[in-house]
C-alpha cells in the first residue's frame, strides 16, 4: 500500500516562507509611501506658510515643473534596476529637445505629431547606442554613459552651432500643447502619468519586465535560468532613451526656446528622484511609481524654497541628504527582510 504523499514545505524547496516574502514585497511600498508622505506634508507645511503656493497657477507650475523629471526618473528606473545607470539623459533630452525645433525651422509644413515622434525617435536612437555599447564592449554603464553623455553634448553643440530655436518659429498648436487641459490637470502631466501607469503594468504583469528585476538581483543567475540578459538591458536602455526625447518634446513645448544647453546637469537631478523614490542603485529593487514620487518631492523642494526664504544653494545639501537618507533606509528595510527570511527558514527547518 502506497504511502500518502505531501507537499513539501516552502525551506525544503529553498523558496522563502509566505511571511518573508511578504515582507519583501513590503518593502518598495514602504518607501513610495515614505516618500508620499513627505511630499504631502512638504506641500502642507508651505501652504499654510503661503495660502497661495496652492493656488490654480502655482499647481499648475507645480505640476508642470515635475512633468520632465517624472518622465525621465521613470525611464532612469528602467535602467537602475537592471543594475546599470545611465548618465547621458540629460544630453540626450537636450538633443531631442534642439532637434525638435530646428525640425519646425527646416520643414515648417511637418504636421507636430511627426515632428514629436521624430524627437522620441532621436532619444530612442541615443538610448539604444548606450544599450548596444553596455552589452556588447563590456564596459560598464557608469563609464560608457559618462562618455556618451560628452558625446551627445557635444553633437548637440555642433548641430546648434551656438543659435537657438525661439518660440516663434514653432507653431502655435505645438506650443499650445503645454496650456491645454485634460480633467484639470496640464497635458504634459497627464501624459507623465500615463507613461507611469504604462510603465508600471509592463514590470509587474508582463513577464519580460519582471525579468529586468531577476538581471538586476543576479545577472549570471538570469542568464542561466534563460533570460536574454542582454537584450533586455538593451530594450531598458532603447525605452529610457525614448523616454529622455518625450521629455526633450515635452520641454520644447512648454518653454518654446531651446539651444544646445538644455538638460545640461539633469543627469545627477534623474538618478536623484529615482533613488530618493526606493528604486535601488545596486538593481533588482524598486518602481516607476517611486521614482515619480521622487521626482515629485524634488520639484516641490525646489519650488517651496523661495517660499520659505531658503538660498537655492541649500537646494543642492537637501537632495544629497535625501540620498543618503534613501540609501539608509534601504539598506535598514534590506537587513530587516534578510533576518526575516533567514528566521523563517530556521523555523521551517
Amino acid at each position: 500500500m502506497s504511502t500518502p504523499t505531501t507537499a513539501p514545505s516552502p525551506s525544503a524547496t529553498g523558496a522563502p516562507p509566505a511571511p518573508a516574502r511578504r515582507a519583501a514585497r513590503r518593502r518598495p511600498q514602504v518607501r513610495e509611501l515614505g516618500v508620499l508622505l513627505a511630499v504631502v506634508v512638504l506641500i502642507a507645511a508651505t501652504w499654510l506658510h503661503n495660502p497661495g503656493f496652492l493656488s490654480h497657477q502655482g499647481v499648475r507650475d507645480l505640476f508642470l515643473g515635475a512633468t520632465v523629471l517624472a518622465v525621465l526618473a521613470i525611464g532612469q528606473a528602467l535602467v537602475l534596476i537592471t543594475k546599470n545607470v545611465d548618465l547621458s539623459v540629460g544630453s540626450v533630452m537636450g538633443l531631442s529637445a534642439f532637434g525638435t525645433g530646428i525640425l519646425f525651422v527646416t520643414f515648417p509644413g511637418l504636421p507636430v505629431p511627426v515632428v514629436m515622434l521624430a524627437g522620441v525617435l532621436i532619444g530612442l536612437l541615443c538610448g539604444l547606442a548606450n544599450g548596444l555599447l553596455v552589452t556588447t564592449v563590456q564596459v560598464p554603464a557608469l563609464v560608457v554613459t559618462l562618455g556618451t553623455l560628452y558625446a551627445y553634448r557635444g553633437l548637440n553643440h555642433w548641430w546648434a552651432g551656438g543659435g537657438q530655436v525661439n518660440a516663434h518659429d514653432m507653431p502655435e498648436s505645438f506650443l499650445a500643447l503645454g496650456r491645454i487641459p485634460v480633467l484639470g490637470v496640464p497635458l504634459p502631466a497627464a501624459i507623465a502619468v500615463l507613461v507611469v501607469v504604462v510603465v508600471g503594468l509592463y514590470l509587474s504583469h508582463f513577464r519580460s519586465g519582471r525579468e529586468l528585476y531577476a538581471i538586476g538581483s543576479n545577472a549570471d543567475a538570469a542568464r542561466l535560468s534563460g533570460i536574454p540578459a542582454g537584450r533586455r538591458v538593451i530594450t531598458a536602455f532603447a525605452v529610457n532613451g525614448a523616454l529622455a526625447g518625450l521629455a526633450g518634446v515635452l520641454f520644447a513645448a512648454r518653454y518654446g526656446t531651446v539651444d544646445s544647453t538644455v538638460g545640461t546637469g539633469m543627469e545627477l537631478q534623474v538618478v536623484a528622484a529615482a533613488v530618493v523614490g526606493g528604486v535601488a542603485i545596486a538593481g533588482g529593487v524598486g518602481t516607476v511609481y517611486g521614482a515619480a514620487l521622487g521626482a515629485v518631492l524634488l520639484t516641490t523642494i525646489t519650488a517651496a524654497l523661495p517660499i520659505w526664504q531658503i538660498d537655492q544653494f541649500w537646494q543642492q545639501a537637501v537632495v544629497g541628504a535625501l540620498i543618503l537618507a534613501a540609501i539608509g533606509l534601504d539598506r535598514l528595510l534590506a537587513l530587516r527582510t534578510a533576518r526575516k527570511l533567514r528566521g523563517g527558514g530556521a523555523r521551517g527547518a
